[in-house]
């Protein structure tokens, strides 16, 4: 069926993160009390998995840190079990040449939701990954030096593989890549590599997620409204995550997801190359 009579559940929060990650704040029922003061009837953790990094800081969980998380993550769903559903997912981070672990620790465990992302980029000659997302003016100075169109096409690529590759549920933040260099433009290739991505998307039934984050920084959400009617016209189904790193932000602005998405459909956007 198409996604474009398909509504979209603005009472599910599916991206939230904690400080089990490093750089989040907040108590796991910190996030679990703001999503019922909100209204909200489902959330889903959604924790940084990443594998072979070389990266002067710290992102994501180890394996210790995911045995607290499900811990108390499940002393959590006890506790509420009439007020809030409670899923317990991931996020996985994707390294190629590190697939094989990667798909060994997801499987030791029961995710409700395995969100598909890649934030590390492995580029030759350097000593440590360049962060795509990060805000902090060394990744930006760095991404400029390597070249921002060949580090889309890069990401596209690898996001393609990481799709193919791994037992995903939700792609995560599609268009977030160097999301802090401003007028970003996408080429007829890149759009090309995202209908390739999005093929694959579909084939391996997962849904895309709508991610709120994008807001304060751009002043739309991941996708862009573009990338959003090329995932709509797919058919694939959408999901709203927030990508809250504080309690606070849990749910946020999902008040005007429904009326963003209508905009994405009507009247029908060109197919441009402006994120």
């Amino acid at each position: 069926m198409s996604l474009h009579a398909s509504p979209i559940d603005l009472l599910s929060d599916g991206h939230i993160h904690t400080r089990f990650c490093h750089h989040a704040i907040g108590e796991m029922e910190e996030y679990v009390l703001a999503a019922i003061n909100k209204g909200l009837k489902e959330i889903c953790f959604l924790e940084h998995m990443e594998a072979g990094i070389r990266y002067p800081e710290t992102t994501w969980l180890t394996e210790e840190d995911f045995e607290l998380y499900f811990s108390e993550g499940k002393r959590l769903r006890g506790k509420y079990p009439d007020q809030i559903t409670i899923g317990l997912g991931v996020e996985v981070g994707y390294n190629p040449e590190r697939s094989e672990e990667l798909l060994e620790r997801l499987s030791g465990r029961q995710w409700d939701r395995i969100g598909v992302s890649f934030h590390y980029a492995n580029i030759p000659g350097h000593s440590h990954h360049l962060n795509l997302l990060s805000r902090k003016e060394e990744n930006i100075r760095r991404a400029r030096d390597i070249g921002p169109e060949w580090l889309l096409s890069n990401y596209f690529e690898v996001l393609t593989e990481a799709v193919c590759t791994l037992p995903g549920t939700v792609l995560c933040h599609l268009d977030a890549a160097l999301r802090y260099i401003p007028d970003l433009r996408y080429s007829v290739e890149h759009l090309d590599r995202i209908e390739q991505l999005l093929r694959a998307v579909k084939s391996r039934g997962m849904a895309a997620e709508i991610n709120t984050s994008g807001l304060p920084i751009r002043g739309e959400p991941f996708p862009a409204r573009t990338v959003l009617r090329m995932i709509m016209d797919h058919g694939i189904p959408l999901v709203a995550g927030s990508d809250a790193h504080r309690p606070e932000d849990v749910g946020r602005s999902f008040d005007m997801l429904e009326e963003y998405i209508t905009s994405a459909v009507s009247p029908s956007p060109p197919r441009e190359t402006w994120r």
